[in-house]
């Protein structure tokens, strides 16, 4: 069996191979390379449960990331076993009276948040198995100095529409060994909490940013990218807000980039207090980085470096040459498991013979807040920090 390190490794690269696959619509290679990295992951858990069996002290399990179960997760992880484990495990999965707990759920939406900053940056919300949300629909403000009447009211309610979470769906497929099985129930708490993490982030990552929203044939979030003024198309949904060409990051033309994000569409201002700048990867290191990197003093190099407060968040899953400027917290995204929360058995993927598939299903939608809270960037031909230097001509110095 392979060491960690090795494990940690080719971890990295599936995940690469996942981006890659991803950001080109090759869904083939997706899926080859998310066979790899559930496999990948298994593994991982059978090497750390292998070294750790007949450990009981809860500090050290906790230190490797094995949660101390609530006798709720407990009882649902013992039925999920005794049922992938039977002769029939699509007839017992379907006959399984028990759900994933909530405390399972909201476990994986906190991994989300704190390991991916786009997540931690916009307005996510956890439904649990609510199927239905009120958004505040309204771009300016709802208070009113003047006498309650019926025509306040009706103001009041109609900046309010209700989403049905339900439309737009995301599966994430579990390949569980039987091997797996026998380590119990903390183990396999932790592949699947694992597993799920990574596949909601693939799907909401690029919901947030590309999502073309819900019509007739589309079932997506509205991605940060869109124009939620342009005309929806039945099979593309919303068009693409024009890109604003960008090729310095000076305070001047920073300022004036979000000082356009600070007027609503209704006219009014907001104060932005803090801003997000998406960008691919490789134009991270390329364009970003050489524009936002400036030499201190001591002669060392600080990065991310910008005229107003921004968090940088390099994605993989928006395209080269292009950048996302918007206010934090204004993207609202919410997803849940549905009133079912069940894992469900599925025998259309044909994997190893000692490996099944399972799959489980969450809810949800995301949008802008409004339309102005975010900007497509064309930051083709970024430029480079270069340092201002003034020469003083010494001779012209009057001395004291």
């Amino acid at each position: 069996m392979k060491n960690l390190d090795i494990l940690k490794q080719e971890h990295q690269a599936i995940v690469q191979k996942m981006q890659a696959a991803f950001a080109s619509g090759d869904t083939e290679a997706f899926s080859a390379a998310w066979g790899d990295f559930a496999n990948a992951i298994m593994e991982s858990v059978i090497k750390e449960a292998t070294g750790l069996i007949g450990v009981n002290d809860s500090a050290v399990l906790a230190q490797r990331g094995v949660r101390q179960l609530t006798s709720e997760e407990r009882k649902y992880y013992e039925a999920l076993i005794g049922a992938m484990k039977s002769g029939t495990p699509q007839q017992s999965i379907s006959n399984l009276d028990v759900v994933m707990p909530k405390t399972v759920v909201e476990s994986v939406f906190e991994d989300l948040v704190s390991e991916h900053p786009l997540l931690d940056a916009i307005d996510f919300v956890n439904a649990g198995a609510v199927t239905e949300w009120l958004l505040n629909d309204n771009s300016k403000d709802l208070a009113s100095w003047a006498p309650l009447s019926a025509e306040i009211v009706k103001e009041l309610t109609s900046g309010f529409r209700k989403i049905d979470l339900a439309q737009n769906k995301l599966s994430a497929f579990l390949l569980v060994s039987k091997a797996m099985l026998d380590l119990g129930p903390e183990w396999l708490d932790r592949y699947v909490r694992a597993v799920l993490s990574e596949a909601l982030y693939f799907g909401l990552e690029d919901g947030i940013i590309n999502g073309r929203g819900q019509t007739i044939n589309l079932h997506e979030p509205i991605g940060a990218r869109k124009n939620l003024a342009g005309a929806v198309d039945p099979a593309t949904g919303y068009p693409d807000k024009e890109k604003v060409v960008v090729n310095s990051l000076d305070p001047v033309t920073y300022g004036a980039l979000l000082a356009t994000m600070a007027q609503t569409p209704g006219g009014g201002f907001r104060v932005v207090k803090r801003a997000i700048l998406v960008v691919n990867p490789a134009d991270y290191l390329q364009k970003v980085m050489p524009a936002t990197t400036v030499r201190a003093a001591d002669g060392t190099y600080r990065n991310d470096v910008l005229p107003y407060p921004t968090i940088i968040i390099p994605s993989a899953q928006i395209a080269a040459n292009e950048a996302l400027l918007g206010i934090e917290k204004r993207y609202f995204m919410v997803a849940g498991t549905g009133k079912s929360g069940k894992i469900e058995y599925d025998d259309s993927y044909k994997f190893l013979e000692d490996e099944r598939a399972y799959v489980v299903k969450f809810y949800g939608h995301g949008q802008p807040k409004d339309n102005t809270s975010f900007q497509l960037l064309d930051i083709t031909n970024l430029k480079p920090t270069v340092a201002q230097v003034e020469v003083i001509n010494l001779d012209e110095v009057p001395v004291a």
